[in-house]
């Protein structure tokens, strides 16, 4: 029972992480592009999205799950279709009504949510065949690393295009201040711009590229001196029976 509870748990993690990494919904998989190049120009823009759709992914991870057994085969897609609507539809209202200022940057990409393949990818690959739990932390983790992910995004294309971050303007509960740290007039407006947003998630996936590449790399140099490692020894070894038999004789 414990090395049960003790392997639940390691798997629990690993649900979660692979959508931080493994599986990243953005750099990994290349889904959800469509926003993340539209609503990226800002941190505060960047982190509303992440949140709203996240909040989305879990509510129709969730109530995917429980309805799989009751959905039959034939209409499954269009119902998934119809929940995850649902929820983008309430969630729609919820940022109108209190976060004005949110909904109106981020627009029609809210309603988008909808057709986002992250989304219905999750419910026809995992939430279809999970349970509510381990559907829950699937949801939970695409969600914070397809987060983080624009964030990084808006990091770079807010700092590079504007020199500075700004808070307060769309998340208005908190107080507005701003953190320049490109002094004015060295900001490279483009990156505010669709092409440098293009430009800022071609570089990351280069740089992503590399480093996997060098991993790969570094793991056939290392399997390789290894592989030479043991065929030294054999031939040593050998060596050492047959001057041992000579010398029997």
């Amino acid at each position: 029972m414990e090395d049960k509870i003790r392997r639940e748990k390691g798997y629990t993690k690993a649900n979660f992480l692979k959508g931080l990494f493994v599986e990243n919904p953005l750099f990994v998989s290349i889904l959800g592009t469509c926003p993340a190049l539209a609503t990226t120009k800002s941190l505060e823009a960047a982190i509303g999205m992440g949140l709203l759709f996240t909040i989305v992914l879990i509510c129709s991870n969730v109530i995917i799950s429980l309805l799989r057994k009751l959905i039959p085969e034939e209409i499954r897609t269009p119902s998934y279709i119809v929940v995850i609507a649902t929820f983008v539809t309430i969630v729609k209202m919820l940022t109108n009504a209190f976060l004005p200022e949110l909904y109106s940057t981020l627009g029609v990409f809210i309603s988008l949510i909808v057709v986002n393949c992250i989304v219905l990818g999750r419910a026809e690959a995992y939430a279809s065949k999970n349970n509510v739990f381990d559907s829950f932390i699937d949801a939970l983790g695409m969600g914070v690393g397809y987060t983080l992910a624009i964030m990084l995004m808006a990091i770079f294309r807010e700092l590079l295009g504007t020199g500075a971050f700004s808070f307060g303007t769309i998340f208005t509960f908190i107080p507005y201040f701003k953190l320049q740290i490109i002094p004015k007039g060295y900001e490279m407006s483009i990156f505010q711009n669709p092409a440098g947003a293009f430009i800022v998630f071609a570089l990351i996936l280069a740089v992503i590229a590399f480093v996997k590449n060098r991993k790969a790399e570094l793991k056939f140099a290392l399997e390789k001196e290894e592989k030479i490692r043991k065929q030294q020894e054999a031939a040593k070894l050998k060596a050492e029976q047959a001057t041992s038999s000579g010398g029997n004789k």
